[in-house]
């Protein structure tokens, strides 16, 4: 089937949102915010007060400032999230870099035999090579003008300029399990599988945010491993969907306590979820209780 729809101005938007029963108390208001923010991406945020996928007819009662205020949530959530994970992605780097290089040398990554697959490790050099070719950092280009061997700056300038993503696959294909378990345990996770999960939902979790997407009610393809055991301060109750973002908070709010004992990110969160207490944290994975467990104390 060809699309055919024509664009719409916005008051043709409000008036087919009041046709299917949304009340808009502040037109003006309800203007101005679709102004600001397209109609299908706070459609996101409505498409659970429908009553069902067809009609797109809304329940009773639905008023728009509900569908701004959980944007509004949704939009603080990724604030706090984004500042979180960048935290944890400046640890992560320089733990790996530190350690690695002391076990392996600064061209540690260079080395084809220190990784177990191989057409990997050469997907991983090219973008690495690329990345440096790109980098308008001073650092990269005064090692160029100074240095011609080998062909990369050591780990500790190349691997500042990388992605995180990729960090996370280049410590995921690296075949010696020892120097990743050092990472692991001073992060305070036991298993070098367990870091290389979380390291992957963050990096997801990270471009969700990145690009102003949904997280409050999304379920997320690649969850986090979630042990039952672990040497800090955790969780007991695990009848949450592992899908939902609420096991990705508890791998951030552990993970950050681990890097540094002053985290306030438990404190902020609980803050952001005041601030908004008609948003149903249960649509986020949230257990009841979840309050009184040891992580979130």
């Amino acid at each position: 089937m060809q699309y055919s729809k024509p664009a719409i101005s916005i008051d043709e938007q409000l008036v087919i949102l009041q046709e299917r029963g949304l009340i808009i108390d502040d037109i003006h208001e309800a203007r101005d915010t679709l102004y600001r923010v397209s109609y299908f991406r706070l459609a996101d945020y409505w498409r659970p007060m429908e009553i069902d996928p067809i009609t797109r007819r809304f329940r009773e009662g639905v008023h728009f400032n509900k569908i701004l205020m959980l944007y509004q949530f949704d939009s603080e959530l990724k604030v706090l999230l984004f500042r979180a994970i960048q935290e944890i992605e400046i640890a992560m780097r320089t733990r790996i870099i530190h350690h690695f290089s002391l076990q392996h040398g600064a061209f540690w990554f260079m080395d084809a035999s220190l990784f177990r697959d191989q057409t990997l490790y050469e997907q991983h050099l090219h973008i690495l090579r690329r990345d440096l070719h790109q980098s308008n950092e001073e650092y990269i280009i005064e090692h160029f003008k100074r240095y011609d061997t080998p062909t990369m700056p050591p780990a500790w300038k190349t691997l500042e300029v990388t992605t995180f993503g990729l960090l996370s696959r280049l410590y995921s294909n690296f075949k010696i399990p020892a120097t990743k378990h050092i990472v692991a345990r001073s992060m305070g996770i036991m298993h070098y599988r367990i870091l290389r999960s979380w390291m992957i939902s963050i990096a997801s979790l990270r471009n969700y945010c990145a690009h102003h997407a949904r997280v409050w009610n999304r379920l997320f393809p690649v969850p986090p491993t979630v042990p039952e055991i672990m040497p800090n301060a955790w969780i007991v109750d695990f009848t949450f969907n592992p899908n939902k973002l609420y096991p990705q908070l508890c791998c951030i709010a552990y993970w950050l306590r681990s890097i540094d004992v002053q985290s306030t990110f438990v404190s902020d969160l609980k803050r952001v979820l005041a601030k908004y207490p008609t948003v149903d944290a249960a649509a986020m994975g949230f257990p009841k209780g979840w309050l009184q467990e040891p992580l979130w104390q």
